[in-house]
C-alpha cells in the first residue's frame, strides 16, 4: 500500500489526522500515493516554517493561495501542448485512421484523465479538428483541482508551451496576447467540457475510444495504480485506447485485461 512506503519517512501520529482532514478538504487522498508526495508535503510544512500539523492545515484551509500553492507543489502541474510530439502523432495518423476503417464511421469518443491546466484535453481538441473527428461529445477533461479547471478554461498560455505544435497550426488555433502569451481560439474551446473528477473515487462513463492519462499516476502506488487502470480498462469500448505517459509503462497490463498496442499504448481487447 502507498501508506506504508511513505514509512520511510519519519511523521508524528498527527500526520495521520493531517491527512484525513486534508482528503476532506480537497477530496485528495495522500494515502493513495508513494513515499514522493509525502516528502514533498512535508517539504513545504518546512519551507513555510510551520510547527505543527495543525498550523499546517489551518492555513491550507483558511488561505486560497496557499491552497493552491499546497496543490500545485504536490500536483507539480506544469505541461506544454502535444508533449511528447511522437506519441500525438502516433495518434493522429495511425490511431485514430485504424479506428475509423474499423468502426466505418469518424464519431469517436475522447477523453483527457487528469487534464490539469488544459493543455492536453485542447491538444485532443485541435487533434479532432484536424482529423475531421465527428465527436459526439465534446472532448472530456477531467481534473480533482479546481484551480487548475478554471485556468483550463481561460485558455491562456505562455508562448513556449506551443513550441511543439506545428508551426502552421499555430495561427489557426491560437490568438497572440503579446507579453508571450496567447489564447487557444472559441473553436477549440468549444470542442472541450471541462468536469471535476475524482479518478479513485468516480464513477467513468463508458464506451470510450480513446483515454489519455499521461503523467498523472507517477506518484500513486501501486494498488492505486492496479484500481485506476482497472477502471479505465472499463470505461474503454472493446478496440479501445489508453495512452500512458513517458515513464508509465503499465507492467502488469495482461493481469488488468489490457493488451499492449505500442510503447505506452494500452488497448482493451475486442
Amino acid at each position: 500500500m502507498a501508506h506504508q512506503e511513505a514509512s520511510d519517512y519519519p511523521a508524528p501520529p498527527e500526520y495521520g489526522e493531517f491527512k484525513k482532514k486534508m482528503e476532506k478538504l480537497t477530496g485528495i487522498d495522500l494515502n493513495a500515493y508513494k513515499y514522493q508526495i509525502h516528502r514533498r508535503t512535508h517539504m513545504l510544512m518546512q519551507r513555510w516554517g510551520m510547527k505543527t500539523y495543525e498550523e499546517y492545515y489551518r492555513t491550507i484551509e483558511t488561505r486560497p493561495e496557499k491552497l493552491r500553492e499546497f496543490l500545485d507543489y504536490l500536483t507539480i502541474n506544469v505541461t506544454e501542448f502535444f508533449r511528447n510530439a511522437s506519441k500525438w502523432w502516433e495518434i493522429r495518423d495511425t490511431i485514430i485512421p485504424g479506428m475509423y476503417k474499423e468502426l466505418g464511421h469518424q464519431r469517436l469518443r475522447l477523453w483527457s484523465a487528469g487534464c490539469s491546466t488544459g493543455e492536453e484535453p485542447y491538444s485532443l481538441a485541435i487533434l479532432a479538428i484536424e482529423t475531421k473527428i465527428s465527436t459526439p461529445q465534446p472532448v472530456l477533461a477531467a481534473d480533482i483541482d479546481t484551480g487548475v479547471i478554471a485556468k483550463a478554461q481561460e485558455g491562456i498560455y505562455r508562448t513556449q508551451q506551443i513550441a511543439s505544435a506545428p508551426k502552421e497550426w499555430v495561427p489557426r488555433y491560437f490568438t497572440a496576447l503579446g507579453n508571450d502569451t496567447v489564447q487557444v481560439k472559441k473553436e477549440v474551446k468549444d470542442k472541450v467540457k471541462f468536469k471535476h473528477m475524482n479518478l479513485i473515487k468516480d464513477k467513468f462513463d463508458s464506451g470510450i475510444d480513446i483515454i489519455l492519462c499521461r503523467n498523472v499516476v507517477i506518484y500513486f502506488g501501486q494498488e492505486t495504480k492496479n484500481t485506476l487502470y482497472r477502471k479505465f480498462l472499463e470505461a474503454l469500448r472493446p478496440g479501445g485506447y489508453l495512452v500512458t505517459g513517458a515513464t508509465e509503462q503499465i507492467f502488469n497490463h495482461r493481469e488488468i485485461g489490457f493488451e499492449s498496442a505500442g510503447s505506452f499504448l494500452y488497448r482493451r481487447p475486442k
